[in-house]
């Protein structure tokens, strides 16, 4: 029977620890790297709804891209949400495994993953010379306005209540596309060096994006945090199962597709078109 330890070893491969910024927080969060694991879960939040999916479906190990405690914790007690949420996982003997900031600039990893729903093509780093850096740019099949654009990012992207909004001229061509998934509004200037006519991310803040479409010149495109990353969660399971299986380890691996972001309602004016 295979172990976490076997699982972990794959996706340490595939998300080297060493490319995680240094505030992140990777990696075994709980479990027995010498417990037996057959049933592997990918989600992107480690979250209540999460948790109760991968119990039900008789997981052993849930991996998420985002952490836990992104912040640090000096308890788990189950006083807390998340520590009850550890409490849950350890009692149902399921391990938690975070694969974060490594995992966006993983080749491939989650802006690659984002990149292909869009459609893009010619996929390269958005930075040229680094083998693992944060962002892509890619080409359209055919150059459309940014008004278009917009509207099948939406469509490409798994829905959520805060849809996709854009900065820029509607009628502006777009023929080549810059990529963050997550938030990547500082990725503005990059985007505008490699020759793109849009920065792609999402948690873009006001003041950043009024001065980034003042001083580069690219459009930008506002889409939910999680909408940009799970993309790569399908992904990221069909790869570990394609990695055990080469060493003769056999897993099953199930992606999630439970909408975990935030933002539950959004609004218009009446007066809004």
């Amino acid at each position: 029977m295979p172990r976490v330890a076997d699982v972990v070893a794959a996706l340490e491969r595939r998300y080297d620890p060493a490319w995680a910024q240094e505030w992140d927080s990777i990696g075994l969060i709980c479990g027995d790297p010498d417990s037996s694991v057959s049933h592997v879960h990918v989600a992107v939040d480690p979250v209540e709804v999460v948790v109760d999916e991968a119990i039900a479906l008789g997981a052993q190990l849930l991996v998420t891209h985002h952490p836990l405690f992104l912040g640090g914790t000096e308890s788990v007690a189950a006083t807390t949400p998340k520590g009850r949420l550890v409490h849950r996982l350890v009692t149902a003997g399921v391990g938690l495994y975070v694969a974060h900031t490594n995992a966006d600039v993983a080749d491939p990893g989650v802006n690659d993953a984002l990149a292909k729903t869009l459609g893009l093509s010619g996929v390269r780093p958005l930075e040229p010379g680094t083998a693992h850096g944060l962002g892509r740019v890619g080409d359209l099949a055919e150059p459309i306005s940014l008004r278009e654009f917009v509207a099948a990012a939406a469509a490409a992207l798994p829905s959520t209540s805060w849809g996709v909004r854009s900065g820029g001229d509607p009628a502006r061509r777009i023929a080549t596309v810059a990529v963050c998934g997550g938030s990547g509004g500082e990725l503005a200037e990059l985007a505008q060096a490699a020759g793109a006519d849009v920065l792609l991310t999402s948690d873009l803040k006001h003041h950043r994006a009024a001065e980034a479409l003042a001083d580069y010149g690219v459009a930008l495109v506002d889409a939910a945090h999680w909408a940009t990353e799970q993309p790569w969660v399908a992904r990221a399971a069909a790869l570990l199962v394609e990695d055990l299986s080469a060493e003769g380890i056999t897993v099953e691996a199930t992606s999630s597709s439970i909408v975990t972001d935030p933002w539950t309602l959004h609004a218009h004016s009446s007066e809004e078109s």
